[in-house]
């Protein structure tokens, strides 16, 4: 799976859309990144860009776009409402899909030191990229904003962590972070009342509430023996709140920032408000989400309400999402569209997949001219196939009458056979890839003795990966063979002769992966890589074909 940050910079320039437009061209003139909103506010002068895609690609449009705003916005001449003291006031990179907040630090201070380096920005580093403790905060970093920058920058203790310490009149300082995924979610409520609302918000949010004498909202404030108001802190950790009346909708909601997903979902959210509205007499009628989500969040959240049914999770991602939009009413207000609100949705081009084709044009295709998909792409089908058997399986005896007590079980095989399915199935468009790889290697150049070397360096390579993949068809598909025998001997008796095709599949994957190995083995130099790549592949085959016949004699002896 391929890793996916996301990029939040806020430019200093609000107004000037002919400014704005050259910071975002600047930002889209690099391959692997796309932008998703572009938000210019007139009041604060500012705008804030999101643009998400692989870390390194990420990094660089980034980077374009900081030296862009340099080249094109001139604080000494800015004026806004909102806090800023750079002409890229703050970078925020955020991990979305199969990286870690580590790993996105280390890009946070990469990219923060080229800022620095290459550009002659004061640069801080906050928040999870922060070298201190006191720079964690974006406020601390940017107090006295760029007009207070000249006193700071001569203070040691404002000294920028990359960057010159001479003040940079025109480009200001730039804060760049790692921060987790901020979502923007109102819960909706059937009152009119903002004190009401209010009510809830204070129950949610980290903050709490004042402690008052009597009246909750009027009463006189009770403080500490050094005069500070005492709190009483809400139920929801990293969550800021407010009630408000949204007169375009005629209802009052509790508005949210989730300034950390990872510490409370949007779910959890969700629940909280409607425990507190219930608690006070009033009930939740929906909720909305503004921006985007990680399409992990939404199925968290799929899968949270699917348990509470006493469902089994190892369904389509689509059910899954379905049964959080329907959960939560994030339809109510507006209809919720998962291909445009699902960052990893905006990114994936369907129309390049192989695995998103109907049955029909997948046959044909396979049946045309060209030479690929080929087998190795149908193995990695079938393959997908036998894991899907499986599940099916797995999700009826979840859902069979009278086995209520042991749907959790069968639940988390599904949830199993899903991660095979899901496995193999992007197994097929990484067979025809690897053996485009090979075709684009062998039509490289090789005139001259550097050319050749070259052409057979990425023959090899490309070999590598054709070899690897295959493996990796075989690795799935036997391992998915251990969920089918499981549903072959436990599942619902009715349905184990689709866990015997779901064998036959597998092992066919296996064997036909096997043969994909095999002929690739032949292109492959390096005599001690070939030897235990064959050896794994034989392995592999060996023990498929055992499991296989174990699962069958199960089969067999229940069908008679």
């Amino acid at each position: 799976m391929n890793q996916l940050i996301e990029c939040v910079p806020n430019f200093s320039e609000g107004r000037n859309l002919h400014v704005i437009k050259q910071i975002t061209d600047a930002i889209e003139s690099v391959d692997g990144v796309k932008l998703l909103n572009v938000d210019p506010g007139k009041a604060t002068n500012r705008t804030v860009v999101t643009f998400v895609g692989s870390p390194d690609a990420v990094i660089e449009a980034a980077f374009r776009g900081v030296k862009k705003a340099s080249e094109v916005i001139d604080m000494s001449k800015h004026h806004g409402e909102h806090p800023r003291f750079g002409a890229t006031d703050v970078c925020p990179l955020v991990p979305v899909a199969n990286i870690t907040m580590e790993e996105t630090i280390v890009y946070a201070r990469k990219l923060a030191q080229r800022i620095g380096e290459e550009l002659g920005i004061h640069v801080y580093c906050y928040e999870f990229a922060a070298f201190s403790e006191e720079r964690k905060s974006l406020a601390y970093c940017r107090s006295g904003e760029y007009e207070g920058l000249p006193k700071k920058l001569k203070d040691p203790q404002g000294k920028p962590d990359f960057g010159p310490t001479e003040f940079n009149a025109k480009s200001g300082a730039t804060a760049v972070s790692a921060r987790n995924f901020l979502i923007a979610y109102n819960v909706n409520l059937n009152t009119t009342s903002v004190r009401r609302a209010n009510a809830i918000a204070f129950d949610v949010r980290e903050s709490g509430r004042v402690l008052r004498e009597g009246d909750p909202i009027t009463g006189k404030l009770i403080k500490d023996e050094n005069g500070n108001s005492i709190r009483i802190p809400g139920t929801l950790k990293k969550v800021r709140a407010i009630g408000w009346f949204i007169e375009e909708y005629g209802v009052a909601q509790i508005s949210m920032n989730l300034t950390d997903i990872t510490v409370t979902s949007i779910h959890e959210a969700f629940e909280a408000v409607c425990k507190s509205a219930h608690d006070r007499g009033m009930r939740v009628t929906g909720s909305e989400l503004i921006g985007l989500i990680p399409l992990k969040a939404m199925l968290e959240a799929g899968k949270y309400f699917l348990r509470k049914q006493q469902r089994s999770v190892g369904v389509s991602n689509d059910e899954i999402i379905k049964i959080a939009i329907k959960s939560m009413g994030l339809d109510e207000l507006a209809p919720f569209n998962p291909k445009e609100r699902i960052i990893e949705y905006l990114l994936e081009d369907e129309s390049k997949l192989l695995r998103t084709k109907s049955l029909t044009e997948f046959m044909f295709e396979t049946a045309s001219e060209s030479p690929a998909p080929g087998g190795g792409s149908i193995s990695a089908y079938v393959g997908s196939l036998g894991a899907a058997l499986g599940g099916m399986v797995a999700n009826l005896s979840a859902h069979k009458r009278g086995w209520d007590d042991r749907w959790e079980d069968f639940s988390d095989w599904a949830e199993q056979a899903k991660a095979f399915q899901v496995k193999l199935l992007g197994l097929v468009d990484e067979d025809t890839n690897a053996f485009n790889q090979i075709m684009n290697a062998y039509g490289l150049p090789k005139s001259t003795v550097e050319e050749k070397i070259v052409r057979d360096e990425a023959i090899q390579t490309a070999t590598i990966q054709a070899i690897e993949t295959p493996l990796g068809v075989m690795d799935a598909a036997y391992n998915s063979l251990e969920v089918i025998r499981q549903m072959a001997e436990h599942g619902n008796p009715n349905s184990v002769s689709d866990a015997g095709v779901g064998a036959l599949c597998a092992r066919t994957a296996v064997q036909g992966a096997y043969l994909n190995v095999m002929i690739n083995l032949k292109e492959l130099k390096d005599e001690a890589s070939s030897k235990g790549f064959k050896h794994r592949a034989e392995e592999l085959l060996y023990q498929a074909e055992m499991k296989e016949q174990e699962i069958l004699k199960i089969v067999y002896e229940k069908i008679g």
